[in-house]
């Protein structure tokens, strides 16, 4: 049965081993919150990476027991970092975890060609999942944090991935949109062509386990009035599970709506790297990371 809440994710992985997970620099509030919760839900064990003191005072300050998390010791920002990606690869997590420190050196630290995490010709790309309180269930979303303009091999990488993410979510036939200005195919838009092409594969059966359907507007993949009004025939229109944006600002700006505007709540992941590893804004919700984290379990191997 697919799942139709965030937080109902919760609940399966109590029913699975639990993974471990290491924070790099978690040395703020929201980052050991959310990782106390996970640690209580039972879907992870943890390690935090950073300043031991600053993480003691922070646990008391909100009465968190520090005894429940594996301590390394590490004051400097990318050299925690580089520590929590060495537990990694050295087997000693299975997750990890962005705590208080920027986005550009914690990807550093993942692409680090030496000692990252990034497999060799690997498409490192973002999910999302949302829960949109006037959607009828959970919305996979790609790629809307790290990719700028994917070409089409990257693009077929974040097909792929969202179809990944929402099985892992329990839809066992997902439903792609792949996102375009328009759902009337434009020789002259570039992600016409490119929606086109790829849906085509997925109906010759290049790939396999989704349905796809593109070039499709936002609005008839996630209305099913508007598809009608439109006499769009598509087994995705209206009922999409997994939105595939044409480039970083339509997603980044698509998802940032949600959350600021309608009130949806989310968990990410960077994927395609050694293990999944979780991206948030530093100043997201504790809700927003424990989410993430739980997402991030679930496609853990």
């Amino acid at each position: 049965m697919a799942i139709k809440r965030l937080n109902d994710l919760l609940d399966v992985l109590r029913s699975h081993p639990k993974k471990r997970l290491v924070a790099a620099y978690a040395n703020d509030s929201h980052t050991i919150g959310a990782v106390a919760q996970a640690v209580k839900a039972g879907i992870v064990e943890a390690t935090l990476v950073g300043d031991e003191p600053t993480i003691k005072k922070v646990c008391g300050d909100l009465g968190v027991d520090v005894s429940q998390f594996a301590l390394v010791h590490e004051p400097v920002d990318v050299k925690a970092v580089a520590k929590a990606v060495q537990l990694i690869n050295e087997g000693q997590g299975d997750v990890l975890m962005k705590g208080l420190v920027t986005t550009d050196k914690y990807m550093r630290g993942i692409l680090n060609k030496d000692c990252g995490l990034l497999p060799p010709k690997a498409v490192l790309s973002h999910v999302v999942v949302l829960e949109v309180p006037s959607y009828h269930k959970l919305l996979v979303l790609g790629d809307v944090a790290i990719i700028p303009a994917p070409d089409f091999k990257q693009k077929l990488a974040i097909v792929n991935y969202v179809v990944r993410a929402a099985r892992t979510l329990g839809v066992e036939m997902p439903k792609v949109a792949l996102l375009a200005a328009t759902e009337q195919m434009s020789v002259g838009m570039q992600a016409c062509v490119d929606a086109a092409l790829i849906a085509k594969m997925g109906e010759r059966g290049q790939i396999s386990g989704a349905v796809l359907d593109g070039p499709l507007a936002l609005d008839v993949a996630i209305d099913k009035e508007a598809a009608e009004i439109k006499k769009l025939r598509s087994e995705v229109a209206g009922d999409a599970d997994c939105l595939v944006f044409p480039n970083i600002e339509s997603g980044n700006i698509f998802f940032k709506t949600c959350t600021k505007f309608a009130g949806a709540q989310l968990g990410a992941m960077v994927v395609g790297a050694k293990v999944p590893c979780v991206l948030t804004s530093r100043g997201d919700s504790v809700q927003s990371k424990l989410y993430s984290i739980a997402l991030a379990a679930s496609s853990a191997k």
